[in-house]
């Protein structure tokens, strides 16, 4: 096994472990809950919390046609959760209703081709209870498609850079469903509950947490914890909505915990593929204390089923009777209730687009734009570089680096062995502690020794990052151009590369369960040249301030992260950049997501932040950079364009902010 997979496979652990383990009172729970119901609305997306209602769009609500049956009344309609944003959802009535308004279940269907056909026994039995239950496609399968396989089969990996999921599309759409049913004259909407299965089940917990208008609640098989789908694996076989973008490092138990004290069910099968039943277990064990806090674990169950990943009868109507009890105040042993029937209506009945979908309709392109995405920002003088620069990096250490270790461990360096070339330059095989359980190795390359009677000094030192899959020998070919020989020089083979890399096998694997433990690959990779950096600067003979970093392609993404993060290098060498980290495998390079990056800034203004550290472009200098050369160019810094190493020469000294003049 990869020990990056290890490592992550214990940060799993240690993320299940930790969650709610800290509360020990309602009233710290009280205290802590506001703004942990702020993360949590942040991991999705909405990062300035819940607009108001009276502050959302009009759903524009529109009534396709009305199916009339013996039992119930089926509306087909369609509304707008955001201009554009089409949500297609049929209403099933009592057909024997009073005036009297009923309570109402919003149910949310699983991964079906077929949604609101597959599903439709569900809505239909809850409407012969006396609900009224609004039934919605995902924006998957519904009458217009769009994604939720993301970065699960398509290399859509920036939507992490984005800090996008599906999930929180399908959250903000059930959210408005609950606006649409407070809208209808026949909703109590003091009365409501959310159920479903599967994805349908993981989104119930989504608008359970983030709502309160939601009094009951039932997911069916979507619970689990961090350490069993990282541990066991379940994390490949689920669809990119089952998580939400772990920037706090939460387990799903964190989420659940935002529903207590409301009357919740979690209801799931004990053969599950994608969810263990000792990590269902777990997540209800540490939601059920919090519930015990509030002085209602009467008001939390959970019902195990016999079988793999579905529904049972005795799910369904122990729900069932779950709902009538805290929504209609009527208690009956759920033994005597009535089962779903078999689908009645057909694809074509149950369809509310005629024609197909409107022309403006935005499900199919949510993805790139449901986030807001940072702007470059406007930079005139040091004053305002210093400014961004501050928030940039503030930003970044939460949102995407929040991950790296509070307490660096000792670096522990340790020496392989050591060598001669026949150029006189001496080598080192080192290795060292990135983190506790990762020992990351490198090789060290010398000047040749003085020459009897010259006085030694300190060298620079420039540290290459190895990219994955690279030959050995890659670094020699690239820094043997370099001019200036007098530098030390440092290949540096970050988790993923060298020693601690994986197969192809395993890389859709590595980057998926990275994701879901609030880290990338590539935000690993920037605290481990970090800590490279570190280590370089601390070798005898070593000019601590005259650093330089390289990387290429991809590594070179996690060179600029670096630096930023650094502040204080000589130069930033970057070889054939990507472009952006706003770009699908397909486009750009693999691996260089990282978490929420694109809020906070992208590749160009990183580069434009690395001012005064000299900015130096080998190879292909993608158009996007040129808003950071005039950034450096305004303040007086150094641009080198080379086609290798051998057109970059550095300066004689190292360079502090005092050596730049700004031009107007």
């Amino acid at each position: 096994m990869s020990i990056v997979r290890e490592h992550l496979c214990r940060v799993a652990a240690a993320i299940s472990d930790c969650s709610l383990a800290s509360v020990t009172s309602l009233e710290q729970w009280r205290r802590e809950r506001p703004q942990r119901y702020r993360q949590y609305l942040e991991m999705q997306g909405l990062r300035a919390g819940l607009p108001p209602q009276k502050d959302r769009s009009d759903l524009q609500v529109t009534c396709t046609g009305r199916l009339k049956r013996d039992d119930v009344v089926i509306e087909k309609l369609h509304f707008q959760s955001m201009p554009g944003l089409y949500v297609t959802a049929n209403l099933y009535l009592p057909a024997n209703r009073t005036n009297k308004s009923a309570p109402a279940v919003l149910y949310l269907c699983g991964h079906s081709r077929s949604q609101k056909v597959q599903y439709q026994p569900h809505p239909r039995q809850w409407a012969r209870l006396g609900f009224v239950c609004l039934i919605m496609d995902t924006i998957e399968f519904g009458e217009a498609p769009g994604d939720h396989h993301g970065a699960y089969s398509r290399g859509q990996f920036h939507w992490h850079s984005r800090g996008y999921n599906p999930g929180a599309v399908e959250m903000w759409n059930g959210i408005r469903a609950l606006d649409l049913l407070q809208q209808r004259p026949e909703v109590d909407g003091e009365r409501m509950g959310v159920t479903g299965i599967s994805g349908g089940g993981g989104v119930t917990w989504w608008i359970a947490a983030a709502d309160e208008r939601v009094k009951v609640a039932a997911p069916v098989c979507g619970t689990t914890t961090a350490r069993s789908q990282v541990i066991d694996r379940c994390w490949d076989g689920q669809c990119d909505c089952l998580w939400f973008n772990n920037t706090y490092r939460w387990d799903l138990s964190d989420v659940a915990a935002l529903v207590a004290p409301r009357p919740l069910m979690v209801a799931s099968a004990n053969r599950d593929e994608i969810f263990s039943l000792v990590s269902i277990r777990e997540c209800y064990d540490r939601v059920q204390k919090i519930y015990q806090l509030h002085d209602a674990a009467d008001l939390c169950d959970l019902v195990e089923t016999p079988g793999p990943h579905s529904y049972h009868e005795t799910s369904r109507k122990q729900i069932f009777a779950f709902f009538l009890k805290h929504l209609m105040g009527v208690d009956r042993p759920w033994q005597e209730l009535d089962d779903v029937g078999e689908p009645q209506e057909t694809d074509e009945a149950l369809r509310v687009y005629e024609n197909g979908p409107p022309a403006d309709e935005r499900t199919s392109t949510i993805q790139d734009d449901f986030v807001p995405l940072a702007s470059p920002p406007t930079i005139t003088d040091e004053a305002s570089h210093r400014a961004e620069h501050e928030r940039v990096v503030t930003a970044l250490r939460q949102q995407t680096f929040g991950h790296f270790p509070d307490q660096p461990c000792d670096l522990d360096v340790q020496v392989g062995f050591e060598y001669e070339v026949r150029i006189g330059r001496q080598l080192a095989r080192l290795s060292f502690l990135s983190e506790l359980d990762v020992r990351l190795f490198c090789r060290m390359s010398r000047p040749p020794a003085p020459q009897t009677g010259e006085k030694p000094g300190d060298v620079p030192g420039m540290l290459y990052l190895q990219e994955p899959e690279a030959e050995q020998w890659a670094f020699d070919a690239v820094t043997s151009r370099f001019p200036d020989k007098q530098w030390a020089r440092m290949l540096f083979e970050p988790r993923g590369t060298g020693e601690t890399s994986w197969g192809r096998e395993l890389e859709w694997h590595m980057r998926r369960i990275a994701v879901l433990t609030g880290r990338t690959v590539a935000s690993m990779q920037v605290y481990d040249a970090l800590r490279a950096l570190a280590v370089l600067r601390e070798q005898p003979g070593i000019d601590a301030e005259r650093v330089a970093i390289v990387g290429r392609g991809r590594m070179a993404v996690v060179a600029m992260y670096a630096a930023l993060l650094d502040g204080g290098l000589e130069s930033a060498v970057l070889i054939d950049p990507p472009a952006t980290q706003n770009a699908d495998d397909e486009h750009g390079l693999p691996g260089i997501e990282m978490l929420n990056c694109l809020r906070v800034t992208d590749l160009p203004q990183v580069a434009g932040l690395l001012w005064p550290t000299d900015l130096v472009f080998i190879g292909h200098r993608p158009a996007t950079y040129a808003w950071a050369e005039q950034v450096h160019h305004r303040l007086g810094g150094r641009v080198v364009h080379a086609l290798d190493m051998s057109g970059y020469h550095p300066r004689e000294r190292a360079r502090s902010k005092a050596d730049c003049t700004p031009t107007a």
